[in-house]
């Protein structure tokens, strides 16, 4: 792999690290919430039920720490994507690719991926029973999302096979 080859993949790595960091502060931040929904508890049941939602105030904080866990849950599922994304560049950057531990990276990332777009979309069906005609929870299917699940997939099964056939290759060298 040439030197400009390398540069270019420079880019990512620290891009993942702050991705992975923006994941751990947000992680941080949730588990407080929910610490604060536990210690502030009565005050924010009284606050939620002055809203004029469609729910009282003790319903809506219980669907609020549903949502924060949802959240939480996340997270390490962005951990296992930033990480293995991170390892992946690593190799590549070393000019080595094709190797079956990538694929295994891959499809680790397919799965958790795919669990993050199930938990979004949990998310979007509690956004959907809370939303009220004076209140709105903003949230929106990503078609994106689940074409970049399936493209973790493919990519995964073409590493495996890259993999293989660079095996073969140097066995018949």
């Amino acid at each position: 792999m040439s030197a400009s080859s390398i540069q270019r993949l420079a880019w990512p790595t620290p891009v993942l690290k702050a991705l992975w960091l923006l994941v751990f502060v947000s992680g941080v931040g949730i588990l407080a919430l929910i610490v604060f929904s536990f210690v502030a508890e009565a005050r924010l049941i009284a606050y939620l039920g002055s809203l004029q939602a469609d729910l009282d105030g003790a319903t809506l904080l219980v669907w609020m720490r549903v949502a924060a866990g949802i959240g939480l849950l996340m997270l390490p599922l962005f951990h296992i994507v930033l990480t293995r994304l991170l390892a992946i560049v690593d190799t590549v950057r070393l000019g080595d690719a094709f190797v079956p531990e990538n694929a295994v990276r891959l499809k680790q990332a397919a799965l958790a991926s795919l669990g993050l777009q199930l938990l979004d979309l949990a998310f979007g069906v509690l956004a959907s029973a809370l939303s009220s005609g004076k209140a709105q929870i903003e949230w929106s299917f990503s078609v994106t999302s689940w074409i970049l699940v399936v493209l973790l997939f493919v990519l995964a099964s073409v590493f495996e096979q890259g993999a293989r056939m660079r095996q073969d290759l140097e066995g018949t060298v």
